[in-house]
């Protein structure tokens, strides 16, 4: 069994998936776009809901959903039938997934839902089916073998549902014009949520901003470096516009022949790289890695609000 090599097996079930999902792409017409904005319609929840291999994928597109922007939760039709129809209200709108489109299970959520004038939208295979007949939509799947050996086990049709989700909820997210402020908000915790902080989110401020202005001396420059340990100072000119960087490389750099009492001007790094306080840290990860830099000034135009050291982006795990 060790020496049995199974990879073409592996390669078959990805290539007959791969064909389903582009079979279900050319599927994809005015219907998908109806059902878009029906659900954006609405002023209440989208409820998914599915029996055994559907219910899995069903609580991942609810999860896809409710993430980006349109409120929606999974159901088990079992349970519903025991108490949690309750949790359905009248503004909801519900999508079942079915490949037969005939789960007895899903039989009470489907009545309550028509009795109570709650659109249903069906994802299913059969369109002559129970559920498409009670169905308002009926997003219909490519009939396609599953690509498990039998025949029988859910793959093919497992997929397309999980795609044809994910295509439900960005649709979804791009007519709500979901930004990424606002996914930000919803993923708060983890590298993802790190990621959409702003700069400003991060930022030092107020005197914890090394700064002296342009007739400072280097000696002051110095003592002012370090009270802030960053090792840096910013240098400004008389409206108060970042015009300079002085950093503790550039002090060791002229060690020998440094002389303290002259003005900071002259050792200073002109035009110093900033950033924009309304940015994403991904994106000033780039800056910090592409010019090798510490740490930088964050400017309002060209007046320093903020600084920011690359410690700062460790110690938050983006680095």
């Amino acid at each position: 069994m060790r020496n049995l090599d199974l990879s073409n097996i592996a390669k078959s079930v990805i290539s007959e998936e791969a064909e389903a999902l582009l079979a279900l792409g050319n599927t994809i017409g005015k219907l998908f776009n109806d059902v878009v904005l029906k659900i954006n319609e609405i002023n209440g929840r989208v409820i998914l809901t599915g029996v055994g291999k559907s219910s899995h994928i069903a609580k991942k597109i609810a999860s896809t959903f409710a993430s980006t922007g349109t409120p929606a939760f999974f159901i088990h039709p079992t349970e519903a039938s025991h108490g949690d129809l309750g949790m359905i209200q009248g503004n909801d709108i519900l999508i079942a997934l079915s490949r037969s489109g005939e789960s007895s299970e899903l039989r009470d959520v489907l009545i309550f839902c028509k009795q109570n004038d709650i659109p249903i939208i069906a994802i299913t295979a059969v369109v002559d089916s129970t559920l498409a007949k009670l169905s308002d939509f009926i997003l219909r799947l490519p009939e396609v073998d599953e690509a498990c050996t039998l025949g029988l086990a859910p793959t093919t049709s497992s997929i397309m549902m999980l795609a044809l989700g994910d295509s439900l909820a960005i649709s979804c997210m791009e007519v709500k014009k979901f930004t990424k402020d606002n996914f930000k908000m919803f993923h708060p915790a983890g590298k993802l949520g790190l990621s959409l902080l702003k700069v400003g989110d991060v930022m030092h401020t107020g005197d914890k901003i090394p700064l002296v202005n342009l007739f400072s001396s280097l000696s002051d420059s110095i003592i002012e470096m370090t009270r802030c340990s960053f090792g840096c100072v910013g240098v400004t000119d008389e409206s108060n516009r970042l015009i300079g960087i002085f950093t503790d490389g550039d002090l060791r750099r002229n060690l020998l022949s440094i002389n303290l009492a002259k003005p900071i001007t002259e050792f200073m790094a002109e035009q110093p790289y900033s950033l924009d306080a309304d940015s994403f840290i991904v994106d000033s990860l780039k800056i910090f890695k592409n010019k090798r830099i510490p740490s930088a000034f964050v400017c309002d135009g060209s007046k320093p609000i903020g600084i920011v050291h690359i410690h700062d982006l460790i110690q938050r795990g983006l680095l």
